[in-house]
């Protein structure tokens, strides 16, 4: 852990932190829904068409791992991350459709120091993902645990 970029005293209230983007390809929303979500809307254009999604959707859950892909590619591979003790709230807020490229960002809503584990901290972040258009397609709520820089040596 020692190294890392982003350690809990890095994380500023209210700062917020660029996640990146993600284009959504109908191959890969009926790749994923084949094996977690194989519902139809997920699987055939002409399905999600008749349904009220509108056209070849990504899975919720989908949605969620391609969040995750990102909050991982921006910093949280690079961070004292100890994992998270859960998600708060999640709104899939539109559908995600074949060719929609997704762009998320996190805003710091809080952070505190755990009182039985010196050296954890608790992160409590705001999520978005927006589609080309600046739709917000998701919202997350979390907190995550970050090591200390002290602790991660």
């Amino acid at each position: 852990m020692a190294g890392k970029k982003w350690a809990y005293e890095d994380f500023e209230v209210d700062a917020l932190l660029d996640l990146g983007s993600k284009l959504v390809t109908a191959e890969e929303i009926i790749e994923f829904a084949s094996e977690f979500d194989p519902q139809p809307m997920h699987l055939d254009e002409e399905a999600g068409k008749a349904s009220v999604l509108g056209g070849l959707a990504a899975s919720g859950w989908h949605t969620c791992c391609i969040f995750m892909r990102l909050m991982c590619d921006a910093f949280l591979l690079d961070s004292t991350s100890q994992g998270s003790p859960g998600i708060d709230q999640v709104k899939w807020k539109k559908p995600v459709l074949a060719g929609d490229t997704l762009t998320a960002r996190s805003r710091i809503l809080g952070k505190r120091l755990s009182s039985s584990r010196p050296g954890l901290g608790f992160v409590t972040m705001r999520a978005e993902m927006v589609n080309q258009r600046g739709e917000s397609v998701f919202e997350l709520q979390n907190t995550g645990m970050f090591l200390s820089r002290e602790a991660a040596r």
